[in-house]
């Protein structure tokens, strides 16, 4: 079961990333924005949304992943059921029926439960789909490399999550006055579409190198899915590497998505550019950037191992921010707004980093909690730093909301469907807010997460040591905790 995949097989598996990541990022990047202009939801309030559906997700995670790693339960099949429900859903969550309701409670309570269904299904589908991995392979390198390659793609999914949202402007003009605050409905269908085509093409390609585990009887001695998450929950943070890896997955999420939710805000406001134009460069650059850092980081955890490339990478990317603050968003070569180069440059250099790190490191736990458990959980092991993932996610998209709010911005009172969001804000209290939410207060998040990096204890030499004691554990020769003190 735990063979190489081929080239072709890889390529398949990564073509997957599409169908979470395009509805992730359009959702991240967007929704709030969404909420507060389309469907005319005040900030707090949207955020509080966001936070509440993304929350009751996270709670779910280990439980989808609990159920999926056992015997019998065949996880390309769960990824294959989940894509069309995750489809539909994901449109309806951007039509914009909801506009029209004057009661701002009726309006948070639909949109909070539409956004929990959308969170249920993607993870249905994400947590099998990263899971996988450890699986078929226990190679360390090949490991990183299979992330690789669905990294590189990942920068490809994040620009048509990003960019193609972009278009709701000439969307809206091809659309009508009568129909143009469902532009993002038109657009998430067609995100949609593409995510049932790829996914598709994944769960296909996992045919041959992927078999179930074979049901043994013994998941019959389990009382209840709660109290058999909740034992294998309590023995995952017993793991020593656990707590500082969630802290660095948790802190990262925080610093991404208050950067990524306040996307719209800093092209418009502070930076000061035409919302079309600025957009395009910005989501452009991020993918760009995306794309060249993944090889490299790549490489580098190749000679060195993923935690060196990772404290490497994610503090220049902090570097990089604080420079941002102190120059301002505004700041201006010439007449060329540089920032609209440098600002996700900045951010896809630390995303390139997270994501081609962020699975690996949790496939190292599959191995560790074996050596101490004798039980492979390779989907819970996967939920749980999703959990964390979601739960970081959901606060830093939280705290933008509220810093919104706090500034002193407020578009619910604008007309639904009038894309008012493409006029300028010119309040300066509110102009530096907003800067400061995409620069300063998530680089300080950032910092936590790269400290916490530098304490985890797993390394290249002590997983290769861990391994050396696994394997004559299985096959029940005497064994040590030689080269491995650290992380147990």
């Amino acid at each position: 079961m735990k063979q190489s995949l081929t080239k072709k097989k890889k390529l398949g598996y990564a073509f997957g990333i599409f169908t979470e990541s395009m509805i992730y990022n359009m959702y991240y990047t967007y929704y709030l924005t969404f909420l507060n202009e389309i469907v005319g939801i005040k900030p707090k309030y949207s955020a509080i949304i966001i936070f509440i559906s993304i929350a009751w997700d996270a709670v779910t995670d280990p439980l989808i992943g609990n159920y999926t790693d056992r015997p019998g339960v065949d996880k390309r099949k769960v990824m294959r059921v989940s894509i069309l429900p995750l489809a539909i859903i994901s449109i309806v969550a951007w039509t914009s029926f909801g506009a029209g309701i004057s009661s701002q409670l009726v309006k948070i309570l639909l949109y909070t439960v539409i956004s929990m269904l959308i969170w249920i299904f993607y993870t249905t589908y994400s947590i099998p789909y990263y899971a996988i991995v450890a699986e078929i392979t226990e190679d360390y390198d090949e490991r990183t490399q299979i992330r690789s390659l669905s990294s590189l793609l990942n920068a490809f999914a994040i620009g048509l999550g990003n960019i193609l949202p972009a278009l709701v402007p000439t969307v809206a003009l091809l659309l009508g006055k009568k129909y143009e605050s469902n532009s993002y409905a038109v657009i998430a269908a067609l995100i949609s579409i593409l995510a049932i085509a790829l996914g598709y093409i994944c769960t296909t390609s996992l045919k041959g190198v992927y078999e179930p585990k074979k049901a043994t009887g013994s998941e019959k001695k389990e009382k209840s899915v709660i109290i058999s998450t909740i034992k294998a929950f309590v023995d995952i943070l017993k793991l020593k590497p656990t707590k500082w890896y969630f802290i660095f997955v948790f802190f990262y999420l925080i610093f991404s998505s208050m950067i990524q939710s306040n996307l719209t805000y800093m092209v418009i406001d502070c930076i000061g550019m035409d919302y079309d134009t600025g957009i395009a460069i910005v989501i452009i650059t991020l993918v760009i950037s995306m794309a060249i850092v993944v090889p490299i980081v790549e490489k580098v955890a190749e000679k060195k191992d993923r935690r060196f490339a990772s404290i490497l990478f994610l503090s220049i990317a902090f570097v990089g921010e604080v420079l941002i603050k102190i120059l301002g968003l505004d700041f201006e070569i010439g007449s060329f707004k540089i920032m609209c180069v440098l600002s996700p440059a900045t951010l896809g250099l630390a995303a390139g980093t997270f994501w081609t790190f962020f699975y690996p490191m949790g496939y190292d736990l599959v191995e560790l909690n074996e050596f101490k458990t004798g039980e492979r959980r390779e989907s819970i092991i996967t939920a749980l730093p999703q959990l964390v993932q979601k739960f970081g996610s959901a606060f830093g998209i939280l705290m933008a909301g509220m810093l919104l709010s706090a500034y002193g911005y407020d578009s619910s009172k604008d007309i639904a469907g009038n894309e008012s969001l493409f006029t300028q804000v010119t309040d300066t209290k509110i102009i530096n807010g907003m800067e400061n939410i995409s620069t300063l207060i998530p680089a300080i998040f950032l910092f936590v997460s790269i400290v916490a990096i530098i304490i985890y204890p797993m390394t290249r030499g002590r997983f290769n040591a861990l391994m050396l004691q696994l394997e004559k554990k299985r096959r029940g020769e005497e064994f040590s905790a030689d080269g491995i003190e650290k992380l147990l």
